[in-house]
């Protein structure tokens, strides 16, 4: 965890069952992790849209996720942002995965998964992967200024099959 003070919210621990969460995506359609059953998952909280490292951060994922993860795994931007936001954003930078609005009530889904700064008002950056039947296998976190790499989450995708 570098640079990241996560003695604020509790963390889901990995081995049980992730959090559930019923969030919209960039297109008002509604997701929610129960449907997501039957294949793995990656939440990816994201502070906010259209700042420098976030959009670095998610351009790296659109460019090199499928070279790490297998075709079947469900990529999930999470941010505070509205659906609004979230479309133009995925508009302007080509994103090919849905991004889910956390903004009603404001930051709860962030706050389930422990990663919710309430200083900032705002997703802190974190990363779980999720198994097919709901496990939380790994979990990647980091400072709001500190980008994930796509080795980390090599690494911890290879928790699901482990």
């Amino acid at each position: 965890m570098r640079g990241l003070d996560s003695g604020r919210l509790a963390l889901p621990t990995v081995g049980a069952p992730a959090p559930e969460f019923a969030l919209v995506n960039q297109h008002g359609e509604p997701v929610a992790l129960t449907d997501l059953r039957g294949g793995p998952v990656v939440l990816v909280f994201f502070p906010w849209a259209f700042s420098r490292v976030c959009d670095g951060e998610l351009r790296d994922l659109r460019d090199g996720f499928a070279t790490i993860a297998g075709p079947d795994v469900r990529l999930l931007g999470i941010s505070i942002d509205s659906k609004f936001s979230l479309r133009a954003f995925a508009e302007a930078e080509a994103l090919t995965f849905d991004l889910l609005s956390d903004a009603w009530p404001h930051g709860e889904t962030a706050r389930r998964y422990g990663v919710f700064d309430e200083e900032r008002g705002a997703a802190r950056r974190g990363s779980f992967v999720i198994d097919p039947d709901g496990v939380l296998r790994a979990r990647i976190l980091s400072a709001v200024n500190d980008p994930r790499s796509l080795d980390e989450y090599r690494r911890a995708l290879a928790s699901l099959d482990a």
